[in-house]
């Protein structure tokens, strides 16, 4: 009985192939980023599976690849192909309609198989990524912005996390220090960062790898562009502490969904975070 209802579960949460491809045309749809004159739409996607899944997909890999591409480039064909609402926008406003394009001239679509133990059965993760050019658009330096999508079964995005990483052209306004088992680490802090053990449906910016006590996600610190102050953020379940005192935890939970509540703290020029009372890191500001 119990062989029988483990793959009952099995055969609920199995996903046809087609749904991979799907989960990579929607991640692209809902992340392309409008210039003045085109708009840019990712042109890499890694597409991370449960073991099982990936075991039972992967004799037909270099097929969803291939159809992968295809889907995207027949997507983008009619997405630019001129419809009569756009002719008569065209005649009415003048000018031209931006055409999407795919800046690398080329689509990356690779699968892989969770190596974490994060993803469900039956879920898809899609890691598209980029590249944004350099222009007064989008800022100084190019820098490469990557979305990360969770689809569940049936069919719904949980999560979508962006990370941009700037280029080496853009200058650190703080750095941070911590030792962990992989030795001493120095990292530069130019916007956001986010903190934690990380995962595949948990991209972290500053991956720690000491303690499970740590969370996937454990905090996060935001720059104020305004003010051009840092904040410290904890979404940790063991807490986060600011020079030895707790600080507020920065999200609510309610029916297993964590919801973040504004709750943040200054942090001062130097100063000494603690991840669940387990690794410390310092921070400081970086003299321009």
């Amino acid at each position: 009985m119990h062989t029988k209802a483990s793959n009952s579960n099995s055969e609920k949460s199995r996903r046809p192939a087609r749904d991979v491809i799907e989960a990579v045309l929607e991640n692209m749809r809902n992340n392309l980023e409008p210039l003045k004159y085109s708009t840019l739409a990712p042109s890499r996607y890694v597409v991370y599976l449960h073991p099982n899944e990936y075991a039972r997909l992967a004799g037909i890999a270099a097929v969803i690849q291939e159809q992968a591409v295809r889907a995207l480039s027949e997507d983008l064909g009619m997405r630019n192909r001129p419809s009569l609402v756009k002719h008569y926008a065209r005649r009415i406003l003048g000018g031209r309609i931006p055409q999407i394009e795919n800046p690398a001239g080329e689509w990356r679509i690779e699968l892989f198989p969770d190596p974490d133990g994060d993803i469900q059965e039956g879920d898809i993760v899609v890691d598209s990524e980029l590249l944004l050019p350099e222009g007064p658009q989008l800022g100084s330096g190019e820098r490469t912005r990557r979305v990360t999508t969770v689809h569940s079964n049936p069919g719904t995005t949980s999560r979508r996390q962006v990370t941009i990483a700037e280029s080496a052209s853009v200058k650190p306004l703080a750095r941070i220090e911590y030792d962990d088992n992989a030795g001493h680490h120095i990292c530069d802090v130019k916007d956001s960062v986010t903190i934690g053990r990380g995962g595949i449906a948990y991209p972290v910016d500053i991956k720690i790898t000491s303690s499970a006590d740590v969370s996937r996600e454990h905090a996060r610190i935001r720059r104020d562009m305004q003010t051009g102050k840092f904040f410290l953020i904890d979404l940790s379940r063991l807490g986060t502490t600011l020079n030895g005192r707790h600080v507020p935890r920065g999200y609510d939970e309610a029916e297993g969904t964590k919801k973040e509540n504004g709750a943040e703290t200054l942090l001062p020029d130097r100063s000494k975070i603690g991840l669940a009372e387990t690794v410390y890191l310092d921070f400081s500001l970086v003299r321009q």
